[in-house]
């Protein structure tokens, strides 16, 4: 049979709207005729940290493992444009601070001229991301994991397509599925993100100008952690928050209220109980009318920078769900069973795209029991053991219950606080601002729920999770050694307090 290139070059072209060069229709071409076919036990779809931490954990028990990334670099939001450079700029910005600010002179540290290197900070936050990048695909080349850069979408219980930039198409035929897709920044109805004016927390990220003004829309922990460091580097930042406390879900509520005061005293303003009606870029920055939910009370506050922080979605579309028959839930998550399945039972899906909050640890240990799952192993997960973290300074760290959901499951309980002012490593470093609350059941002081604010929060609450996890008593961890002089101490004197009515040293 003969074949007309010319008829097949205009074919491909109008399979493929924006494709433009000759080289890329004759890519576009050979992959609408041609494919390299792969042969898998498991196939992954996103590599963030649910996804490849799940590939590599696959390889590791022998299955035949191929990740599919659709972006050019392995890690997902958390690792390019998430939790990574976010935690880069927050430690650096704060040394900044402590030098800008007279922190280090009070220390007797008399550092004079300080000035900020905006772009050498940006270079530093890239440099991390590029290392830990570059990480993983070293551990997907040491696992013999089948990395493909391309749009995955699952054409049948055992098939997956993987659509290249240049057209072309890979092919995996395996026996089971994995969606590790993640999820995305939520938008803003009417408010349209630039990246540049109006910014998401991705824009929020690779600023070039410190901003004046820089406003908020959500005090969550997303909004907070990237609000502090512009704080830091010299914004006047205003949060405007749709809830009457800040901090977001799970917080406990004295822990929020001190939150608040501690951002307030380090410069943050807060609009609580505020309704944002519209933003609109001007000639100078951003417009944002706002609304008090009780009186409503309106008024117009001007920014240069405007940070909408309202949350993320489930990134769940486009990957060929319908094809498989699975439907999503009203949120836009994949419903799974307590095995990760699907309604297909060779397709799985785990992390931020499913029930739960949106954690990478959490996405992490799903990924890694659900692979065990299916080689047989048991499949559990204790979600009321997944810690919680904002990296401000002073940082917030939670797990389990807090007081308000106590109270409404109707179950008696004590509480055991201790302050940092108390604690000696803290009052050394200088760092007194916040306490440790412990929460125990009154019948059996069995640990129902820590809230820690405070020096190196987010290190400090893994001893809990542990303690939790192996289902500890306050008692038993007021009766651990905790060396001295460490922060940690401070998280034994609220077990004691929580255990036996009052601490040693307060």
């Amino acid at each position: 049979m003969q074949c007309n290139i010319r008829h097949l070059v205009n074919l491909a072209a109008k399979g493929n709207a924006g494709v433009r060069s000759p080289g890329a229709i004759l890519g576009a071409l050979y992959g609408r005729f041609y494919s390299t076919t792969h042969e898998a036990d498991l196939v992954v779809i996103g590599s963030g940290p649910g996804g490849y931490v799940a590939s590599i954990k696959a390889a590791q028990l022998g299955m035949k493992t191929v990740c599919i990334e659709k972006n050019d670099t392995l890690g997902g939001t958390c690792l390019n444009v998430g939790c990574i450079p976010s935690k880069a700029l927050l430690n650096n910005s704060h040394y900044y601070h402590m030098a800008h600010s007279g922190d280090l002179a009070a220390r007797g540290i008399m550092v004079e001229n300080v000035r900020l290197d905006l772009e050498a900070l940006m270079g530093q936050k890239s440099k991390a991301v590029k290392a830990l990048t570059g990480g993983i695909a070293q551990l997907f080349k040491k696992n013999q994991i089948t990395h493909i850069n391309g749009w995955g979408t699952i054409t049948g219980p055992n098939t997956v397509v993987a659509k290249k930039s240049d057209g072309s198409e890979e092919v995996v035929n395996t026996k089971n599925i994995m969606i590790a897709t993640g999820s995305e920044v939520t938008p803003f109805p009417g408010i349209e993100v630039d990246e540049e004016t109006i910014v998401s927390s991705t824009g929020a990220l690779k600023l070039k100008a410190v901003p004046k003004r820089m406003g908020l829309i959500g005090a969550g922990v997303i909004g907070l952690e990237l609000g502090s460091v512009w704080g830091r580097l010299g914004s006047e930042v205003t949060a405007i928050e749709f809830l009457s406390a800040i901090g977001g879900a799970g917080i406990d509520q004295e822990v929020s209220k001190t939150f608040q005061k501690v951002l307030t005293k380090q410069g943050f303003k807060f609009l609580l109980g505020t309704k944002v009606i519209s933003a609109s870029k001007t000639g100078s920055g951003v417009t944002v009318s706002v609304e008090n939910v009780k009186d409503g009370k309106k008024q117009d506050l001007e920014f240069d920078v405007l940070l909408v922080s309202v949350g993320r979605r489930p990134f769940t579309e486009g990957l060929g769900l319908e094809n498989v028959g699975i439907v999503k839930d009203d949120r836009g998550r994949i419903p799974v069973n307590n095995m990760f399945q699907t309604i297909v039972p060779n397709i799985h899906a785990i992390g931020d795209c499913i029930h739960g909050p949106m954690l990478a640890h959490k996405a992490e240990d799903e990924g890694i029991v659900c692979v065990e799952g299916m080689q047989g192993g048991h499949v559990h997960i204790d979600y009321n053991c997944v810690p919680s973290v904002v990296y401000t300074h002073p940082e917030v760290a939670w797990v389990g219950k807090n007081e308000e959901e106590l109270k409404a499951e109707g179950i008696p309980y004590n509480v055991g606080k201790f302050p940092f002012a108390a604690n000696s490593r803290a009052k050394t470093n200088n760092e007194t601002d916040g306490f440790v609350k412990v929460l125990a059941d009154k019948q059996t002081d069995r640990v129902l729920g820590v809230h820690i604010i405070g020096p190196a929060a987010g290190e400090l609450i893994n001893e809990s999770v542990l303690a939790m996890e192996y289902g500890a008593s306050a008692e038993d961890v007021a009766r651990v050694c905790h060396a001295h002089p460490t922060c940690a101490e401070a998280l034994r004197e609220a077990h004691t307090a929580a255990s036996f009515g009052k601490p040693i040293n307060f």
